[in-house]
């Protein structure tokens, strides 16, 4: 009988093996229940090898009921199918049953392998869960899994991401301490979280200062950005320097940073020797590096010289774009030269360069400023046309310009492909347009958007209620004026001095007229 079920075992087993290899894991699961069932025994390394299965398919849904299955047989898995189970578990961030697969591994004596632990510090750290996170690391010590360079690198990040700097230094020189060598991972991770809060000098200090380690060129280029940023540019070149003597030549991005701090300082002589420098040494400058330049000319008001680098250089080497454009077209519109940047715009289109909506915004607030109301309105229909989406910043800055200069209808046509767009207008919104129509005299379309607003649970400010009140006044709508003062006091809003004190003689005027009439009624 014991061998009829052991051959029978191994028919199961068959089974389920060839149905995981076609990756039929239904049918498999269909056949080990059949074993579960039947006469024959199913041992540890069954459980073992379903649940793997399971995991390495991520069939999380399942898997939890045939561990639940197997414990109260007296089975267990092994570490490694206790490991690779953490390891999925990761992936879809179940704290709950990794917890629950600890405390039973803590119970039978079993320690999940660096792998497990490792993921399981990063998907914590993720999270945000750096308590956690800590409470692992010290206790994987204590199970005899001595975190090692990933581990601490993990911690360290994800004490950075939460502002727990001092905490991150401290698991820094904890790691040193215990002979650890940092690698370029771990260095990155410190470096970019003390940079990050302005601690560059500390991020020197333990890591180049001390330890004197190579590092690859981006955690260099982090360093050089961090001084300067401090506006420490000869720390920057020192480490330059550094770089060179260590066999790490700079890079591109290494250029890049200081090129962008000497525009931004207006040091376009030192900009430009950068520049000679690079061309000299071989280096393609890209797009990023040229609109730097630019973007210092433009800022020095050299917008002439700007242009021309574009054109002379840029343009014959291919790395003009969008930016490059947007940067000379700010500057013209800011210079009040808003018809050469028109032209610029225009050039674009000759040129291939798509304009994009910070193109639009720009000359769209030059031309309103300008007081050419009309041309704006087409740059606006141009670039919805284009599938580009005003914001709503925007689209209000454009209402409120119509509505200031009078041109009320095209302003609540601005308004109307607004909400077509699907560009939810705000208080401010409503505000720009409810105030076009009370001044042009048409409240009944201001009332029209108050009663809307409200419709659409977006809450009248004391801006909107003071404009209809106002506009009411105006229009000898006193009756209606005093309904939506009612409701202004019930928000706990209060009327200016002005439009208060017409309110009140309004109605005391009401009064008199009231008692007026009555005794020329009486007589």
């Amino acid at each position: 009988m014991y061998r009829a079920l052991g051959k029978q075992r191994l028919i199961y087993r068959s089974l389920i093996s060839n149905y995981v290899k076609t990756g039929l894991i239904d049918k498999a699961l269909q056949v080990f229940d059949e074993m579960s069932q039947s006469n024959c025994r199913v041992f540890s390394i069954d459980y073992n090898r379903i649940i793997g299965v399971l995991v390495c398919h991520s069939r999380f849904e399942l898997v939890e009921l045939y561990y639940d299955a197997m414990v109260p047989k007296g089975y267990s898995l092994t570490s490694f199918t206790y490991s690779r189970f953490i390891c999925g578990l990761c992936k879809v961030k179940d704290f709950r049953l990794i917890d629950k697969l600890l405390n039973d591994m803590n119970r039978i004596g079993a320690v999940p392998d660096m792998w497990a632990y490792n993921m399981y510090l990063n998907v914590l750290c993720s999270e945000s869960l750096v308590d956690i996170a800590l409470s692992v690391l010290v206790n994987m010590s204590e199970k005899g899994r001595d975190p090692d360079v990933v581990s601490y690198t993990t911690v360290i990040s994800g004490l950075m991401r939460v502002k727990q700097i001092d905490q991150a230094v401290q698991m820094w020189q904890s790691m040193i301490q215990k002979g650890i060598r940092p690698d370029a991972n771990a260095c990155r991770a410190l470096v970019l979280g003390l940079c990050g809060v302005g601690k560059t000098d500390l991020a020197y200090e333990l890591t180049v200062g001390v330890m004197k380690l190579d590092f690859s060129t981006s955690v260099y280029n982090v360093l050089i950005n961090g001084f300067c940023k401090a506006g420490r540019l000869d720390k920057a070149q020192a480490i330059m320097s550094f770089m060179r003597k260590n066999g790490c030549p700079p890079d591109l991005v290494t250029y890049n940073i200081l090129l962008n701090y000497c525009c931004d300082k207006l040091m376009l002589d030192e900009a430009e020797k950068l520049m000679k420098i690079m061309e000299r040494n071989g280096m393609q400058l890209d797009s990023y590096s040229y609109n730097q330049i630019i973007k210092g000319f433009c800022k020095a008001n050299l917008i002439e010289k700007a242009y021309m680098l574009m054109v002379r250089k840029m343009e014959t080497k291919g790395v003009v774009d969008v930016v490059s454009y947007n940067t000379i077209i700010r500057a013209l519109c800011k210079g009040l030269r808003v018809k050469r940047a028109y032209e610029l715009f225009e050039e674009m289109g000759v040129q291939g360069i798509r304009p994009d909506i910070i193109t639009f915004t720009i000359l769209i607030k030059a031309f309103l400023r300008d007081g050419n109301s009309s041309l704006a309105k087409t740059l606006l229909d141009k670039m919805t046309e284009m599938g580009l989406l005003p914001d709503r910043v925007l689209y209000t800055t454009t209402i409120d310009h119509m509505c200031k200069i009078g041109r009320i209808s095209m302003a609540h046509t601005i308004f109307c492909d607004m909400i077509e767009h699907k560009i939810t207008p705000d208080v401010v919104s409503y505000n720009a347009i409810i105030s076009g129509f009370c001044k042009a005299s048409r409240v009944c379309e201001a009332m029209n958007l108050f009663e809307q607003m409200q419709v659409d649970d977006l809450c009248p400010d004391e801006v909107t209620y003071k404009l209809i009140i106002g506009g009411l006044l105006r229009e000898n709508k006193l009756s209606l004026a005093c309904t939506v003062w009612e409701q202004m006091m019930d928000k706990g809003f209060t009327l200016d001095r002005d439009i208060s004190e017409t309110l009140i003689n309004a109605i005391s005027s009401e009064d008199l007229s009231s008692i007026s009439n009555g005794k020329g009624g009486k007589m």
